[in-house]
């Protein structure tokens, strides 16, 4: 469980970084882009960008000579380039803008409603938003109006509610009209979840209701957030669950434990895994080396280094003779032999033979990507090769097509395979609002689901 815990970690982190790279326009600074409109029905070029970003709300970002704004599908800069930086699209028709070291809030016709007076802004939960000047941060509105004085050293975002703030190392919690709820006392406060929130003092955790009462007592070396009315808590080394009273309904008894998944939760001793279920009771015997959490109804284990799969009542209903296996999506799991994947059913039936290198994704939709020989293509739950496995690159589905790479050139598929955009393009984005941006000969643009190159 421990080698699950660190790959869903990995992926967690690799996704967090992903999006990092969209939130900033800080591209190479020598791109250009050519927005394209149709005149006498030819396309002309009515400006140069260095930056540019996918359409958001119909609007997208863009930058020129390190200033950016925004223009529409028509290629009208709706907003004035005069921004030295924004946030990367539109939400729930606001945007955030940077000047000269202070941001504020435009709505889509490029009226500040919050001046440009911030050092930082968060992002809007529930009507608020965490702004900060000089060090002390509080609560706007959307109307700017700061509803909650900004007099705090930091702030987390409201949930269910309520909002975590901190003064001299000393967390507590307030409602949104401002009420300190609990007294900043606490060493480290999380989030709420089904009404309760974990508290750390003096090394110990415990719980907080909404009404801000220590409700479990402050005595547990490490806690979890409520989940279905269950949470995980240690004490002396050992994991056990408690219901909202507090009562010790799992006992904590065990080295490691995971969340509840269809009712039963991996639970660990002695280095051997099993399951429990929700009153406790080993239903499924503590003797694999590493198991999963259950996804339609069968859970993946792991003995001897060989996996297979166990049905809710612990009958291995796929032998345990697999090197490495995926959860099930879509009635199938990825299965691999002897650096060999394919896919297999729930009665353990090859149906995707084992014969490819690698597998880009489950299957989503009804198709997943396969490498073979370097090479990648796409087949559909039947094992068909809707498309010749003969590109360099591929990546999912996305608005209903595929990016695809061959001979250093992109373009798209449709789900039956067909190149229904040419491959020419240097590079080029998934589609956003109808729209992708494409490179061709150092050149960005825009094209649409046809290939034709132009803003709509």
């Amino acid at each position: 469980m421990k080698r699950i815990t660190l790959l869903i970690i990995f992926f967690i982190l690799i996704v967090i970084f992903m999006f990092s790279l969209n939130v900033y326009f800080l591209e190479d600074k020598n791109t250009k882009l050519d927005i394209a409109v149709e005149s006498n029905d030819d396309i002309e070029r009515s400006s140069k960008y260095d930056y540019v970003h996918d359409f958001s709300e119909g609007l997208a970002f863009v930058g020129l000579n390190w200033k950016c704004g925004f223009i529409d599908k028509e290629g009208n800069e709706v907003i004035e380039l005069k921004y030295d930086d924004v946030s990367a699209r539109f939400s729930e028709g606001i945007a955030h803008v940077m000047l000269d070291d202070k941001w504020g809030v435009i709505d889509k016709e490029g009226n500040e409603i919050i001046e440009l007076k911030y050092d930082e802004i968060n992002i809007f939960s529930e009507g608020l938003a965490g702004a900060e000047i000089d060090g002390k941060w509080g609560f706007i509105n959307k109307e700017g109006k700061e509803v909650i004085e900004l007099k705090y050293d930091g702030v987390t975002y409201f949930s269910e509610g309520l909002a975590n703030v901190m003064v001299d190392y000393k967390t507590g919690v307030i409602d949104k009209e401002g009420n300190e709820i609990t007294e900043l006392k606490y060493d480290d406060i999380s989030l709420y979840s089904e009404g309760l929130a974990p508290v750390k003092l003096n090394n110990k955790w415990g719980f907080v209701n909404k009404e801000g009462k220590e409700v479990i007592e402050l005595k547990y070396d490490d806690v979890r957030l409520y989940l279905e009315g269950l949470a995980k808590v240690k004490l002396n080394d050992k994991w056990g669950f408690i219901d909202k009273e507090g009562n010790e309904v799992i006992e904590l008894k065990y080295d490691d434990i995971s969340l509840y998944s269809e009712g039963l939760a991996p639970v660990m001793l002695d280095d051997k895994w099993g399951f429990i279920d929700r009153k406790g009771k080993e239903v499924i015997e503590l003797k694999y080396d590493i198991i999963g959490l259950y996804s339609e109804g069968l859970a993946p284990v792991m003995l001897d280094d060989k996996w297979g799969f166990i049905d809710r009542k612990g009958k291995e209903v796929i032998e345990l003779k697999y090197d490495i296996i995926g959860l099930y999506s879509e009635g199938l799991a990825n299965v691999m032999v002897d650096y060999k994947t394919g896919f297999i059913d729930k009665e353990g039936n090859e149906i995707i033979e084992i014969k490819y290198d690698n597998t880009l994704s489950d299957f989503s939709e009804g198709l997943a990507c396969v490498m073979l020989d370097n090479k990648w293509g796409f087949i559909d739950k039947e094992g068909n090769e809707i498309t010749e496995i003969k590109y360099d690159k591929v990546h999912d589905f996305s608005e209903g097509l595929a990016k695809v790479k061959l001979n250093d050139k992109w373009g798209f598929i449709d789900e039956k395979g067909n190149e229904v955009i040419e491959l020419k393009y240097d590079d080029i984005y998934e589609f956003s609002d109808g729209l992708a941006r494409a490179e061709l000969d150092e050149e960005y643009f825009y094209i649409d689901k046809e290939g034709e190159r132009k803003v709509l």
